[in-house]
């Protein structure tokens, strides 16, 4: 590192109970040389809090600077934010929405030089202090997970990339010196598994109280479950449209055959995970058989046994809650944009635990399974008096957590009611119960700040305090969370069921246990009871289905689809919502009826080359061997 001025842009501290004295507060003329940073601890410290800025802060980039929300077929976001380009395939190697692929790389390159100097820092305090040599020695090894949860980041957008090691990246040098080919995917994914297990084998399984939020063993080896469950599924294991994708040398970047035996890594890796011992499901702790409550207080409860990594740690709940709270209702913030798309609404199961949508006609009318209790579609929006029983749960009246609503609301999990807001039912709200509509000029659409699906997703707000009046709660967002690693055990272990593949830890009755748990923490009778006959082919389909619900809103969707390889199919095409275009009185108490249909809100557009992002043309003029994804 050049002995210059350096300006630390970023001195967030992502944690609570953890204080710093911020770069930011002093003169622009003051200067930080590489021997004043790593001759003090302080500093030293503040240079750690610069490396763990970079990462991701979850529970407030999800409208705006990411597309993970917005760009998959769960949801629709009312602001005209860039990541629109990926719906509506506008996007190109010049165009790239929410592209943080240089900035992912310089925190790389400072976590390699904090890694390289932060055990050598020379200040005095050190000497006899073994507290501050140990909290020195979990600064190194959360810098060294976060550097590679970076790569993992890259690779989840690019596919296979280029690893630098410990390398300083030497911005002086010249272009030449600095190209760089990319790595192989199997190099990509080698390397992040190699670095986790290391941080798994050296950070504590859990923090005390001062420290929560940093990564822990459960995050390193929740990071390699969830990407080598990538890995095995179909768009990184032998994907015939990236087979051509090469080096300038003729190297494969991608795996050009599929190869089941990473079902069984999946698997294990999972169950790694599960085998800590140290998280559990989250129930509720004074009513653990309510499911309702059981499902909301993962996201209402802090640091709750599930949550086994929050993206940005601990943070104040108002940009989930300005979002998705509905507009109009009472005085105050609330720009509620964010709204689940009908076929979000459709993927809940009914309260018998059967999925009742299971396809759509040409017109995009569903197809109902008869089994399942849904009405016909024909019928799926004859109003009845439908009771939320979430909102009965939260203690509002019968009257209060009533209402003249579709059929297609009534009888659903729980799961749904504590997810999906409808127009026309109740909005709690500290003690009080208001009611949004979403027809054109009524409560809830009264400006752009609406949510153009006709939804609002419910699972984000803290209905317990009144954000009306100012009142906002904290958050600890679920980045990695104990159920998503059951679902990884699952599927990993149907998918090695199906390809005739098995190994050490990977157990089907033990899976299908798992999923009874997780069903029955949410009020459903197990799969096998209420599907007696699903061959593994369908019990996969299934557990797709069970994750999107599961994890909905939660930023799992769009990597589902695209490694999967359904987008074409679900990302593709009309996407319909109700009709918020219907006008309706700004005093009326009733959704007008002509809301209830299912209309076309946008049309969007998944191409093949869509799966992964284009690097930018940028990087290719700098990075001649840089080889570009496919279809760009």
């Amino acid at each position: 590192m050049k002995k210059t001025l350096i300006y630390i842009l970023i001195a967030v501290s992502a944690f609570t109970a953890v204080s710093c004295d911020s770069f930011l507060d002093r003169q622009e003329d003051e200067q930080l040389t590489e021997e004043k940073i790593w001759a003090s601890f302080t500093y030293t410290r503040q240079y750690f809090f610069n490396c763990m800025g970079y990462l991701p802060v979850d529970a407030t980039n999800f409208y705006n600077s990411v597309p993970y929300f917005g760009a998959t077929d769960e949801a629709s976001m009312t602001w005209n934010y860039a990541y629109r380009y990926i719906n509506f395939g506008s996007w190109n190697a010049t165009t790239v929405p929410n592209d943080y692929f240089n900035t992912r790389y310089q925190c790389i390159r400072d976590c390699n030089i904090f890694l390289k100097n932060a055990l050598n820092c020379s200040d005095p305090v050190l000497e006899n202090d073994a507290a501050r040599k140990s909290q020195l020695q979990l600064m190194v090894d959360c810098v060294r997970w976060a550097r590679a949860y970076t790569y993992f980041l890259l690779m989840r957008d690019y596919g296979p990339v280029f690893l630098v090691g410990d390398d300083l990246m030497d911005f002086t040098a010249t272009t030449q010196e600095l190209q760089r080919p990319r790595n192989t995917w199997q190099e990509c994914v080698d390397y992040v598994v190699s670095e986790m297990t290391y941080c798994a084998e050296n950070l504590p399984a859990t923090h005390s109280s001062a420290n929560l939020g940093l990564p822990t063993r459960g995050a390193a080896l929740a990071v390699i479950s969830r990407l080598l469950l990538y890995s095995a599924r179909p768009l990184f294991n032998g994907c015939s449209l990236y087979r051509a994708v090469r080096n300038p040398d003729g190297t494969n970047l991608f795996p050009a055959e599929p190869d089941a035996q990473k079902w069984v890594a999946a698997a294990q890796a999972a169950k790694r995970v599960i085998d800590l011992g140290v998280y559990s499901l989250y129930t509720d702790k004074d009513d653990p058989n309510n499911p309702y409550l059981n499902y909301y207080g993962i996201f209402q409860e802090n640091w709750n046994d599930e949550l086994i990594y929050c993206g940005g740690g601990y943070q104040n709940r108002w940009a989930l809650q300005a979002h998705t709270s509905p507009n109009g209702i009472a005085t105050g913030s609330a720009y509620g944009g964010w709204g689940p798309t009908q076929s979000s609404v459709d993927s809940y199961a009914m309260a018998n635990g059967r999925y009742p949508i299971t396809g759509y006609d040409r017109n995009g009318s569903p197809l109902v399974d008869s089994q399942s209790g849904y009405p016909a579609a024909e019928r799926e929006f004859e109003l009845a008096n439908v009771v939320n029983p979430f909102l009965q749960a939260l203690e509002c009246t019968d009257a209060e957590a009533t209402s003249n609503s579709p059929r297609m609301y009534l009888g659903r999990e729980p799961r749904f009611y504590v997810t999906v807001y409808w127009p026309g039912t109740g909005w709690k709200h500290g003690e009080a119960v208001g009611r949004a509509y979403f027809a054109n000029g009524m409560i809830g659409h009264t400006d752009h700040d609406y949510p153009i699906t006709g939804y609002l997703v419910s699972k984000w707000a803290d209905h317990k305090t009144d954000f009306y009046q100012s009142q906002s709660s904290t958050v600890t967002f679920p980045t990695f969370r104990y159920a998503e690693i059951y679902l990884n055990y699952i599927e990993a272990v149907l998918e090695c069921q199906a390809a005739g593949v098995s190994g050490n830890d990977v157990d089907y009755d033990l899976a299908m246990g798992y999923w009874d748990d997780l069903r029955n923490r949410s009020g459903m009778a197990p799969i096998l009871q209420v599907y007696p006959q699903a061959t593994t082919a369908e019990l996969i389909n299934l557990v797709h289905r069970e994750r999107q619900v599961e994890l909905a809103q939660e930023g799992h969707r769009y990597f589902d689809t695209r490694t999967w390889m359904i987008a074409p199919d679900v990302c593709n095409g009309p996407v319909y919502g109700l009709d918020t275009d219907v006008v309706g009185s700004r005093n009326a108490t009733v959704v007008p009826t002509e809301m209830w249909t299912r209309k076309v809100m946008e049309k969007r557009v998944f191409r093949s080359n869509h799966y992964l992002y284009p690097f930018l043309q940028r990087e290719l003029d700098r990075n001649k061997v840089l080889t570009q994804n496919y279809g760009w």
